[in-house]
């Protein structure tokens, strides 16, 4: 028998491993490969950079001051924003997408990242701030409608919680993108019940004002700035109109009557959305992904809140009480 030598054995070896690692780029030949996120193309992505901050600016007898904080941390009303300024230039210069997840805010940088809260149902999604407003005292932030799809919110105005945050750049890109990155992990109760405190401090909305225009200067500060009001009726009331009836124009209290709610859950399928309905004698709205769950209209707070009871009682621990604005 032929005998090998040392090389040959080393040469036999060597190809033995090689053939035994079979890999490439990280990965072994007959492996499957871990699912990760598709990275978004570079030509997709807008810039993070400059960050944009800007000089006071002062709207309807409101001066505001945008300011660099990074532990930005509050509570107030969420309203969107969609296909009216589709297109249109942000505050930072970028071009509106309404299904991206972004939002304007007053002061915050631009952009800047932060995770918003729905106090009604705990859920928390992280958003790109890349805008000026919205010029309503009574609104804490305005979201894209994409970012309101996420987040459950579907019409009106809804109390959330904002916070800035600093998130990993893989999820900074998928936002720059305009793709949403998955949910945070939902609020729990004990912190949800100490927000909802915190914001009864602060006046309900009282409507929606229309959504802010951009002026298209691209300058912060002077973007999404104008809130155009619903012009009253001009027509005046009819005269022949009996004076008995007139009693019937204070239906302005309307709004309060039937505006409480006792939001019940929001449920992945419909089939669970419509028994759980059922078993509280509510109805089911679509939300984005989700199926919400309300019962009522109430006529006030006190009535709602004894439904509440209810509600609770059937096993819905986690149902709050809600009001349409």
């Amino acid at each position: 028998m032929k005998s090998i030598g040392r090389g040959g054995v080393l040469m036999a070896g060597a190809a033995l491993l090689l053939g035994g690692c079979g890999s490439f780029d990280g990965t072994r030949d007959g492996e499957p490969v871990a699912a990760r996120p598709t990275p978004a193309p570079a030509a997709e992505l807008v810039a993070d950079t400059p960050v944009k901050i800007g000089d006071p600016y002062t709207i309807g007898g409101t001066t505001y001051t945008p300011a660099d904080i990074p532990d930005y941390d509050d509570v107030g009303y969420a309203s969107w924003y969609g296909e009216e300024l589709g297109g249109r230039p942000t505050a930072n210069g970028e071009t509106f997408n309404p299904d991206a997840i972004s939002a304007a805010h007053k002061t915050l940088p631009l952009p800047s990242y932060v995770e918003v809260t729905a106090l009604d149902t705990g859920r928390t999604i992280l958003v790109r701030v890349n805008d000026r407003g919205p010029m309503a005292n009574d609104r804490l932030i305005d979201l894209s409608r994409g970012a309101a799809a996420q987040l459950g919110i579907s019409e009106g105005v809804a109390a959330v919680r904002v916070r800035r945050t600093n998130p990993p750049q893989a999820e900074r890109a998928q936002l720059r993108a305009g793709r949403a990155v998955p949910e945070r992990i939902a609020t729990p109760d004990s912190l949800l019940e100490i927000l909802r405190n915190k914001l009864k401090t602060l006046p309900v909305p009282g409507g929606q004002p229309a959504a802010p225009v951009a002026s298209g200067t691209q300058k912060p500060g002077d973007d999404r700035l104008e809130v155009k009001t619903p012009a009253a009726p001009s027509k005046p009331a009819p005269v022949a109109k009996p004076a008995p009836m007139k009693p019937a124009s204070p239906a302005k209290p309307a709004p309060a009557i039937g505006s409480y709610f006792v939001q019940v859950g929001a449920f992945s399928s419909e089939e669970r959305a419509s028994a759980a309905a059922k078993s509280v004698g509510g109805s089911v709205v679509k939300a984005g992904n989700l199926w919400r769950v309300r019962a009522g209209p109430f006529a006030s707070d006190a009535e709602a809140r004894a439904a509440l009871g209810r509600v609770k009682g059937k096993g819905f621990r986690d149902a709050v009480v809600v009001r349409d604005r």
